[in-house]
């Protein structure tokens, strides 16, 4: 019986990494072909600015889940 459960914890464990291994593959050919038909272009941050507005707007969310989760502390 306990020979059993090890067979099926193996097998089990085997299917999930065989799993994952192919999903990193298939992820990885969908970025390859991705990249080639869709280049990406990147932007340097220092080219555009960030506003004051954008930083501000990062700090309310900050500040708002900071207060949620010290919220959630108390109760």
């Amino acid at each position: 019986m306990l020979m059993e459960a090890v067979k099926y914890m193996i097998l089990g464990m085997g299917v999930v990494f065989v799993f994952l291994y192919v999903m990193v593959i298939v992820l990885d050919w969908q970025h390859k072909i991705l990249l080639k038909y869709f280049p990406q272009t990147f932007e340097d941050e220092s080219s555009t600015p960030q506003t004051k507005t954008s930083r501000r707007e990062k700090l309310k969310k900050v500040a708002a889940i900071t207060a949620a989760i010290h919220h959630m502390k108390k109760s």
